[in-house]
């Protein structure tokens, strides 16, 4: 069941959806040459607990893993997809991109955002990588407008990504929020023609993330249970808002 959220409740996701701006915006800056991905993770959970807010991944039980998560970030770098453990073994180093994804729950309701970053110089067809992933979000968040069909969402990415070559990753799909990190619908970045196509309606909130690899999309998940990678070693990004459907366009609650 799709839930539709009231103006209240849509105030306090916005407030969710604004924390885990501020988090990401800080843990950018925090993602150098030299920092290790536990460097991120322990600002990140520092950040969170002055917030007064719960992380929303530490403890997110997985029936696929059979496991609970033990961080509040996922760190995936470079041909780790998503999920990646932060890690003090994991020393980033100028021509890494890094994912940076990050949950969290306030006053009951949940904000869940990612974005993918470069440490240092990277080169010129990273660069294009980043910039159609983070387009393809963009394209799609215009098509969060009440009286379109989640396909009009996913296929905006679909089509913006594999015109520039990039392959989308299939595993992996965004995902309602709001009083449950997940909820329906499930958001594929490509049309689906076996899934649902329910039309938007006011209220509705979504979270959109395409995941993109530069290569073949195909994955595979390591030994820990959760890091999944391009099989093919090919460097990946990853982008996510959270938008509400409302009667005058999409509104972005994850960024100001």
């Amino acid at each position: 069941m799709i839930v539709r959220r009231s103006t209240v409740e849509l105030d306090k996701l916005r407030k969710s959806g604004l924390l885990v701006y501020q988090i990401l915006e800080d843990l950018k800056r925090l993602a150098v040459e030299g920092a290790t991905t536990h460097d991120l993770e322990l600002a990140a959970e520092r950040m969170i607990a002055d917030a007064g807010a719960k992380p929303a991944f530490k403890g997110y039980y997985s029936q696929a893993s059979g496991t609970k998560y033990p961080y509040v970030l996922c760190t995936s770098v470079n041909d780790e997809v998503v999920h990646g453990m932060p890690s003090a073994k994991r020393k980033l180093k100028a021509g890494d991109i890094v994912s940076i994804d990050t949950g969290v729950q306030l006053n009951g309701y949940f904000g869940d955002s990612a974005v993918t970053v470069p440490v240092g110089q990277v080169n010129d067809s990273v660069r294009r990588l980043l910039k159609v992933t983070e387009e393809s979000l963009e394209l799609a968040i215009d098509r969060v407008r009440a009286g379109n069909r989640l396909f009009d969402v996913c296929g905006a990415v679909e089509k913006h990504v594999q015109s520039h070559g990039f392959s989308i990753v299939r595993e992996f799909v965004g995902h309602g929020i709001g009083t449950s990190l997940h909820e329906e619908p499930q958001i594929p970045n490509y049309v689906d023609r076996r899934g649902e196509n329910p039309r938007l309606k006011p209220g509705m909130v979504l979270a959109v993330e395409p995941m993109v690899n530069a290569g073949k999309p195909d994955t595979k998940v390591l030994g820990d249970k959760w890091t999944a990678v391009a099989k093919d070693g090919s460097y990946s990004a990853h982008f996510e808002h959270m938008i509400a459907v409302t009667d005058n366009g999409p509104w972005v609650l994850s960024r100001p």
